[in-house]
């Protein structure tokens, strides 16, 4: 199976004939880059934005579900792709603070996929590809909530403790650290 490390050495064994270190960073980047543009297809709720344009592998990803508990709140993830993408997932941390029963308050997220190993083979494998990391990540608003095998188990108690509970506190948390984060 081709990765991303593999073809780089190979591109740089092939052009051994170059000069300049930087021109090989520059075209060992661009390589990547292409690639993880070919694999990003962003969902009607998700937006990308990039804070540096040279880095493509390295990207925020804004999250507004339409539907579901989290409805009207704006969540913001950070997406790190390592050298050895498709071998192994891309680094993905929330940076909105939530109260989510799959996502702690740091941040952590718990979403199969990105596993590199996985007991039930939902886990990361060579096909998966961006595409659907975002998909996963905006479904943790909504087909993937789950609260029987929760990271935040705080948060999952509460939710199926108290329908009302839940309710309140879920458009309250929406409200202050959603709504006003996407204000900043």
């Amino acid at each position: 199976m081709l990765t991303l490390a593999r073809k780089l050495k190979k591109d740089d064994a092939g052009k051994a004939g170059r000069s300049s270190a930087t021109s090989d960073s520059a075209h060992r980047v661009s390589i990547r880059d292409r690639l993880l543009t070919k694999g990003t297809q962003l969902h009607s709720t998700c937006k990308a934005s990039f804070p540096d344009e040279n880095k493509l592998h390295h990207f925020q990803l804004s999250v507004s579900p339409d539907e579901g508990y989290y409805q009207s709140g704006k969540f913001q993830f950070e997406v790190d792709v390592p050298e050895a993408y498709n071998m192994v997932p891309p680094k993905v941390r929330c940076l909105t603070r939530i109260w989510h029963p799959n996502i702690t308050e740091n941040g952590e997220i718990c979403l199969s996929l990105l596993r590199e190993h996985s007991i039930d083979g939902t886990g990361w494998a060579p096909t998966r590809t961006l595409k659907d990391v975002v998909w996963g990540l905006n479904s943790l608003f909504t087909d993937l909530l789950n609260f029987d095998d929760p990271l935040n188990i705080d948060a999952a108690e509460h939710h199926l403790r108290d329908k009302l509970f839940r309710n309140k506190t879920k458009k309250e948390k929406t409200n202050s650290f959603a709504l006003n984060y996407s204000k900043k």
